[in-house]
């Protein structure tokens, strides 16, 4: 059987776009008999046609006029691998009206304005996929959109940003902040601006699309309480490793009967615990649900290539399933409300210094019972007058823990302003042997 030529176009050509075209062209033989197509890149729009690239394209591939895309008929599927809100989302927009299905590799667009993506597709009848938004190679929309339909999932915790898991894992070898930013910066993983990625605001759009997914219920970026790994230091990481614990980025979406809750921060994870041993620049995701219990997916979740995978693998699936793709239609079938600022339950560690002058304890652990909150772990360390006290808590509301700190934080003995993160484990306070 002959195979089916099909032309396709992408939206930027960097690493991304470059790693598109090369996979279509390496891998072509490959595609052609699992799929009896073969996809060929025929445009691309970029800023720039002089703009000298690594990885050249075929003479007349590049283009930075949008309608030769748009109005071109024989063109099946464009991969939007250019970044960005604007103009992009209007890129994106326009060829949806137009009928052409798409394929993006961008989360902050995805988790921002989805919502009328998916309405622009569903109008015209056509395909959005955006496996690659999320964890690069790691396909958990599919799994979540496909596989998994009928668990009922109600829980997903991983790690989805591979630049600050990159990060952590250096400072847990001794490196400092500043050491590891720069190191993951020199291989690519991080870039020129980290920003993004060490606020938790890229993780943070990838939570809001798994959350979607996962529950049917619209999470946008606005949706989910984050925070980044700026402000975690050696003292953390070494804290951790006292207690056979290790510093992660986590991203948690939780439902509780008709509440959501979706949340990024960087928190203390049981050596036990799945997600532990994820290191270097690799994403986890765990989704657990009635039917399945729990499922754990893990992989590269940064670079180029892995990305591209990711691109390609939504690029065919749209041209094999072209007028009956499942994903045209959206994963929103009911409003969920939001759990409450502060509602979210969680064992804590906290850190807080003060001066080492007597019944100093006495006061901290008044304000803490005050609030509710119960310690179920204390280790105190003495330097120099001072005393740092390491506590772990027993699980409770993150406002009552909150209460208490700013009532510690304003003790006369108090040194600096208390820090705390959530513990994540599977076993317990008492598992843990700190009860």
């Amino acid at each position: 059987m002959s195979a089916v030529d099909v032309p396709v176009a992408l939206l930027g050509y960097g690493t991304v776009g470059s790693a598109v075209d090369r996979l279509l062209a390496e891998n072509a033989e490959d595609i052609e008999r699992a799929t009896g197509h073969r996809l060929r890149v025929v445009r691309a729009l970029v800023r720039d046609e002089a703009k000298e690239r690594p990885h050249a394209p075929a003479e007349g591939v590049l283009t930075t006029d949008l309608a030769r895309i748009r109005d071109d008929p024989s063109i099946a599927v464009v991969a939007e691998v250019m970044g960005g809100l604007e103009p992009t989302g209007n890129y994106v927009r326009e060829l949806l009206g137009a009928g052409k299905p798409v394929v993006s590799a961008n989360k902050q667009l995805v988790a921002r304005e989805g919502a009328a993506l998916f309405r622009a597709a569903s109008e015209a009848g056509v395909q959005l996929r955006f496996e690659a938004s999320v964890c690069a190679a790691i396909p958990v929309i599919k799994v979540l959109r496909e596989a998994l339909v009928v668990s009922n999932v109600h829980r997903v915790v991983g790690i989805v940003n591979g630049t600050t898991n990159f990060i952590l894992t250096e400072m847990e070898g001794g490196a400092g902040y500043e050491e590891a930013l720069a190191e993951a910066q020199r291989l690519g993983y991080a870039e020129a601006d980290p920003t993004e990625d060490v606020s938790g605001a890229d993780a943070a759009a990838k939570m809001a699309i798994l959350a979607t997914m996962a529950f049917g219920s619209r999470v946008t970026l606005a949706d989910v309480g984050y925070e980044g790994i700026e402000g975690v230091t050696g003292e953390h990481v070494a804290a951790a490793r006292s207690m056979d614990m290790v510093v992660r980025l986590v991203g948690q979406a939780t439902l509780a009967g008709e509440r959501l809750d979706v949340r990024v921060g960087p928190a203390l994870v049981d050596r036990h615990h799945p997600l532990a041993a994820v290191e270097g620049a690799f994403n986890a995701v765990m989704l657990q649900g009635d039917a399945i219990r729990e499922i754990t997916l893990e992989g590269p979740g940064a670079g180029g290539m892995e990305t591209a995978s990711a691109v390609v693998a939504d690029m065919v699936s749209v041209i094999g399933t072209t007028g009956t793709g499942f994903l045209q239609n959206d994963a929103c079938w009911r409003t969920l409300e939001r759990l409450p600022p502060g509602e979210a339950r969680s064992p804590f560690y906290v850190s807080i210094r003060v001066d080492d002058v007597a019944g100093v304890l006495a006061q901290v652990a008044l304000r803490l019972a005050g609030r509710g909150v119960s310690v179920a772990r204390l280790v105190q360390e003495q330097s120099n007058g001072a005393a740092t006290l390491h506590v772990v808590t027993h699980e409770a509301a993150e406002r009552d823990l909150r209460s208490a700190l700013d009532e510690i934080a304003d003790l006369p003995e108090t040194r600096e302003r208390p820090t705390a993160l959530p513990v994540v484990s599977d076993r317990g306070v008492a598992g843990l042997g700190w009860a």
